[in-house]
């Protein structure tokens, strides 16, 4: 009888080890479908991707969406330009996923967005060189930090007093929905207002074109729009300083003096097809985009 009831009992124990161990096995292969469904099945591909701001950061956010559709054909991304503050309030107002900015936020943005229950998550994607960029045949090929506010705020109109030609300066300057517009009046002007006779051009390639034309104008444009057919002069940070002309490595070492980090926002903690473009982004092979472009990468 005793060995009848010890033999039920390893019975009794090795069936209930065996069902702790298919147990085991269930919740291990369950975890595995659950990581298959949140990096899968959560991923909702048919719905357009928006991505929309910063004139500056346009073509790199095209770049970035073209690369990233290629490897993952099933994606839809849509970027388009329009202004930093054109982006942020398409993101404070539902529709885009994303704003490109070269700027940052205003707080008034932030609360707008509060508002309309947003919590816009920031995202420093890449660095920026704004180049002060001239005619080439223009003979001045150096200018102070001081010399450029009043030349932008009209204190100063003619090319003679910078030792160019004795005619008047004309002043290229995006509109005032640009992020670029903000930084260069907040660092460069010290937040004083833009000389009343600037032209307020509507994308970055207006203002390239209108240097190109122009012997006697002048204007700013991010450092991966700066081509030979327009010249970049050297910004001195004060009269006792050299010039420093914008690059890769100028920006990077702080040498250059009118630089910026350039953002996306994003409605919250990304998720789905929005975390998989931000990694993207991010990753090796995106920040490679920002550099190939001629910005600077983050990473």
């Amino acid at each position: 009888m005793k060995k009848f009831v010890l033999l039920m009992l390893i019975v009794m124990m090795g069936a209930m080890v065996l069902v702790g161990c298919t147990g085991e096995e269930e919740t291990e292969l369950g975890n595995v479908k659950e990581t298959e469904k949140t990096s899968n099945s959560d991923v909702d591909f048919s719905k357009m991707l928006q991505v929309k701001g910063s004139d500056t950061i346009v073509n790199l956010g095209q770049r970035w969406a073209e690369s990233f559709m290629e490897k993952h054909s099933e994606a839809n991304v849509a970027v388009t330009g329009g202004g930093s503050g054109t982006g942020v309030a398409a993101l404070i107002n539902g529709t885009a996923d994303i704003a490109m900015a070269s700027r940052a936020m205003k707080d008034k943005e932030i609360e707008q967005a509060k508002d309309n229950n947003i919590e816009a998550k920031e995202f420093v994607v890449a660095r920026d060189g704004i180049a002060v960029v001239v005619s080439n045949d223009n003979p001045v090929s150096e200018l102070s930090m001081s010399d450029l506010k009043k030349i932008f705020t009209g204190e100063v109109t003619n090319w003679k007093e910078f030792g160019g030609n004795d005619a008047d300066i004309t002043i290229y300057s995006r509109d005032s929905s640009s992020g670029t517009f903000v930084f260069f009046q907040e660092l460069v002007l010290d937040e004083e207002e833009y000389a009343k006779h600037a032209m307020l051009m509507p994308s970055t390639v207006g203002i390239v074109e209108g240097i190109k034309q122009d012997v006697n104008g002048i204007g700013y444009i991010g450092l991966g729009y700066l081509t030979d057919e327009i010249k970049a002069v050297g910004v001195k940070k004060d009269d006792a300083s050299k010039g420093v002309l914008p690059s890769l490595k100028t920006v990077n070492d702080d040498s250059y003096p009118i630089s910026r980090p350039l953002f996306f926002y994003v409605a919250g903690e990304p998720k789905g097809v929005v975390a998989m473009f931000m990694e993207f982004i991010m990753s090796t092979e995106g920040q490679a985009i920002v550099e190939d472009l001629g910005f600077i990468p983050v990473k």
